[in-house]
């Protein structure tokens, strides 16, 4: 399902947060938002899982208005990832991920054997099957965003939106989050931290300065050192990942100009 986001403007107290952000993403493209903190990239995808109502602009999912939707209806076609998801109580894994059953379920409704064959299989796809008795607050950060991952796989979405994903996870939980998430074959739209990261797993980049789109195209072409210079305020060498061949960065200060003697 495809998402388009049309001249995304948000303003809260009169602060602009967003300017006219428009982009698009097609059918099962895997799409990242880049740019410094406070770039505004949270607030685009919070506006994309309605969050926030954008003070002007729309959201489309599949050509609908998705601020026009149900709740209900919005949350069958999309699941999200925010960065502040967290669960209070030491719900188990298996009752974590039984809450990405509600949108199909009626109100006060019993769990059927369909949503319990269900959530076992995205428990398994992500590999987080044997900890389906433990309690969710006992799980290290990379479990967590694997059942987190199973939670929005349960919940049968065709467009998934991750803000930050990797924060706090090491190297290999990095990864393999980002490969799980890029084998699931939904339409991803993602807010990334790490630019070696975002090269290496979207189709697409999008960066976003002061709360505007100031570049877009495959990372390959996005990633130069003169728009991170600008945007990022490094210095940046790229060279060729040497097995898949997409472009990687080695960062540097960027120092001032010397004065002409």
């Amino acid at each position: 399902m495809r998402i388009d986001i049309d001249a995304l403007t948000v303003e809260i107290v009169g602060a602009r947060l967003v300017e006219e952000v428009t982009l698009g993403v097609g059918a099962g493209q895997f799409v990242g938002l880049v740019g410094p903190n406070g770039s505004g990239k949270s607030t685009v995808l919070r506006c994309v899982y309605r969050a926030l109502r954008p003070s002007v602009g729309t959201v489309r999912l599949g050509g609908e208005d998705l601020h026009a939707m149900s709740a209900r209806e919005g949350a069958r076609r999309l699941a999200a990832l925010p960065q502040e998801a967290v669960t209070e109580f030491d719900f188990t894994v298996a009752e974590v991920v039984a809450m990405g059953r509600l949108p199909h379920q009626r109100p006060v409704a019993r769990t059927t054997d369909e949503d319990r064959q269900t959530c076992e299989s995205a428990l398994t796809r992500v590999g987080a099957g044997h900890l389906a008795d433990r309690g969710f607050l006992t799980l290290s950060g990379g479990e967590k965003q694997r059942v987190l991952i199973a939670r929005a796989l349960a919940q049968q979405p065709r467009v998934l939106v991750l803000d930050e994903p990797t924060n706090h996870l090491d190297i290999a939980q990095q990864l393999e989050v980002l490969a799980l998430v890029r084998d699931s074959g939904l339409t991803v739209l993602t807010a990334l931290h790490d630019l070696n990261l975002a090269a290496l797993h979207c189709d697409v980049l999008h960066v976003i300065e002061s709360g505007r789109i100031v570049a877009s195209g495959a990372p390959h072409d996005v990633l130069t050192p003169e728009l991170l210079a600008d945007v990022f305020g490094v210095r940046a060498h790229r060279v060729p990942h040497p097995e898949t061949g997409a472009v990687q960065l080695l960062f540097d200060r960027l120092l001032p100009a010397r004065p002409a003697s």
